[in-house]
């Protein structure tokens, strides 16, 4: 689905971001060969509340942390970890600088698809790119330390649409483990959503319409368990730390969905944390 999205958003002449793999990895499901791709092939337009609404919230996700991630790049950050990968292709799509290696953390299916796409259409990764097949509700820090990843370097962390589907122990986990392999300088990017329980927002169209449209109950994957205050947690632990909503970047950038009543989106937030 956020691959649909990101193909919708390549093809728009105002896009925030641009993925030219996107749309192969939805032609190449089963699922979701009859998914639209492109922006002429969404029949309600920007008003569609799945590949109008929400691919443009995507979009903007996707902008604001490829901004995130090449900025501590250029800061002198060369070790970038994605945590719960997915069809994630920045090692691919963005300009890296010299040096940099990319991380991808994910369940052995997940890669395997993602490779076999990928190698058909002979993409070349513009940083080292080092795959990791691990289940991020384990252990995979010590398949990371094999792996090559360096402790005593900074590094850039994403968790990209990920916690949500974790239980609440491995969220807590996870976050453990990213400070404990977090030299100084290290940066963390994640997203959280508040106020999911509130009928009004799991009544919105943006889950209605995912569940008409294509058949996905988001709000069924999500973990019910209560969610906890990461942001906090790593400022215990030292971390300084920002919370911002999607619509702080949809005024940055001036494109991107904006508040409405009742909003699902008004829930997200999205968390970019520094370790001093």
């Amino acid at each position: 689905m956020v691959a649909a999205a990101r193909a919708i958003e390549t093809h728009r002449h105002d896009a925030l971001a641009r993925d030219e793999f996107a749309e192969h990895f939805v032609r190449a499901a089963r699922v979701s060969t009859h998914w639209p791709v492109r922006p002429e092939q969404v029949p309600g337009g920007e008003a569609d509340p799945l590949w109008g609404r929400l691919g443009r919230y995507f979009a903007l996700r996707t902008r604001a942390l490829d901004d995130f991630l090449l900025a501590t790049a250029h800061d002198g950050v060369r070790q970038v970890v994605l945590l719960g990968a997915g069809l994630d292709t920045r090692a691919f799509r963005l300009d890296w600088p010299a040096g940099c290696t990319v991380f991808e953390i994910d369940t052995p299916e997940v890669l395997a698809f993602k490779h076999d796409v990928l190698d058909g259409l002979d993409a070349t990764a513009r940083a080292v790119r080092t795959p990791i097949a691990a289940d991020l509700r384990g252990d995979w820090t010590a398949a990371l330390t094999r792996a090559g990843f360096d402790p005593s370097a900074s590094a850039a962390w994403l968790a990209e649409g990920l916690l949500l589907y974790l239980p609440s122990a491995s969220e807590r986990q996870l976050m453990s483990c990213v400070d404990d392999l977090s030299a100084a300088g290290s940066s963390f990017a994640y997203e959280v959503k508040l106020g999911i329980e509130r009928p009004e927002v799991r009544e919105s169209p943006v889950y209605t319409e995912t569940k008409r449209q294509i058949g996905v109950e988001l709000l069924a994957l999500f973990d019910g368990e209560p969610r906890p205050d990461s942001a906090a947690d790593l400022a215990d632990r030292g971390w300084v730390t920002a919370v911002c909503t999607p619509f702080d970047f949809t005024r940055r950038h001036g494109r991107g969905p904006r508040p409405q009543p009742d909003d699902a989106l008004a829930a997200n937030r999205w968390v970019f944390a520094r370790k001093p």
